[in-house]
This record gives C-alpha cells, structure tokens and sequence, in this order.
C-alpha cells in the first residue's frame, strides 16, 4: 500500500447497522467498501448480531464492528463512510429512521473530536449493546465490566 499522506496510522473502530433490505450482504459490502479505501488496511471484523431498535421502530437491525489502521483523516473517513452509506441507498429522512446502512465512527486513534459534523468518541456508543458487545471481540481492553453490564439488559443475540 503506497501512502499518500504524511500522517500517522491510526486505529479506529466503526460501528455498522442495517435493518432494511439484505442486511447481511449489505454489511459484507460496505466492509469490503472500508477495506478498499486509499491508506487504510482493514484490522478485525466482529461477528454479526441481531439486536432491536432502539428509540425508532422498524426490523430488526444486523451490526458488526470493524477496527480500521488508517492514515485517513477523521473527516475524510466520514465523508468516505457517507459515500458508502449513500452508495447503498442511505436516505436520512427523519432521526432514528429504518436504513439500508449506517456507519458510524466510534473512536478514532485515542482522539477527542466535537464539531457540528463529528463527535467522537461517539456520544452513545457504550449505551449499546450492538456496539459494546462486538467491540468487545475486537478490543476487549477498551470495554469495562461496568459498560457490559450497563448494556446486559438489551435484546442482543449473535449471528451465525
């Protein structure tokens, strides 16, 4: 891989969730759409699970977590993962609504980012369930005792 960028790696996980459409193929496509991005490898990809909506209504949603190495900057990656959620047909007609893909960025290096496009550490992620558990599998260092049972009580299963 042939960098284009004179920044450091850094490693950042995204949380990815669909609940319209083929969901399971969706999110095989929009993982093999991160890992072909310019100056990123993909690290890990979480099993997939199955878990409810929460604060919207709709099928159930189908989640993963990946972890990413990437020399990408924090905004380019989001306007990178914006592109692919519109390239599957991401409509954002009111919050919370049904979707074809969501992505978001979770953590990004060990940065802290508040700006009107972007907040991370995301503001909700260790409220969730479908975003601790996976990031558990991936980095199991970066979630406390505490955090999984805030989220023990979710409806949540594991895909096969």
């Amino acid at each position: 891989m042939k960098p284009t960028t004179d920044r450091e790696w850094v490693v950042c996980y995204l949380g990815l969730g669909a609940n319209l459409g083929d969901t399971v193929r969706t999110l095989q496509e929009a993982i093999k759409a991160l890992q072909a991005l310019p100056d990123t490898q993909l690290q890990g990809v979480s099993s997939l699970y199955c878990s409810a909506p929460i604060d919207s209504g709709g099928p159930h949603y189908t989640n993963a977590v990946v972890a990413l190495l990437t020399k990408r900057g924090a905004m380019d990656l989001l306007s990178d993962v914006q592109r692919i959620e519109h390239n599957h047909g991401r409509e954002r007609p009111y919050r919370n609504a049904p979707r074809t893909l969501d992505i978001d960025l979770l953590l990004y290096g060990d940065a802290t980012i508040d700006t009107p496009r972007l907040i991370v550490p995301h503001p909700r992620m260790w409220q969730r369930a479908f975003v601790v558990l996976p990031l558990t599998q991936l980095a199991p260092d970066l979630v406390t005792e505490q955090v999984l049972a805030n989220v023990s009580q979710q409806a949540i299963k594991k895909m096969l």
